[in-house]
């Protein structure tokens, strides 16, 4: 999983800075050049959402398969 969080986070990075010229021909939103909207907002959205996705897989999915599930970790501070 990391890996592919990895690849992600690098095409999301530098992928498109090459190929700017040819993104900026087209236009998105309120006219700004797809190269430009892609280098100042679409990268930082989906840092974002890696970084949620990251968070989310780890607590439904490594805690569980790992034995750090927080439903049993509850339970057993309640009990004396």
């Amino acid at each position: 999983m990391i890996t592919i969080l990895l690849v992600i986070w690098f095409l999301a990075a530098y992928a498109h800075p090459p190929f700017a010229k040819i993104l900026n021909e087209t236009r998105i939103l309120t006219g700004f050049p797809l190269g430009y909207w892609l280098a100042s907002q679409g990268s930082l959205v989906i840092f974002v959402v890696l970084i949620f996705f990251y968070a989310w897989y780890m607590n439904n999915v490594l805690d569980k398969k790992y034995g750090f599930d927080e439903e049993e970790a509850r339970t057993e501070d309640s009990d004396p």
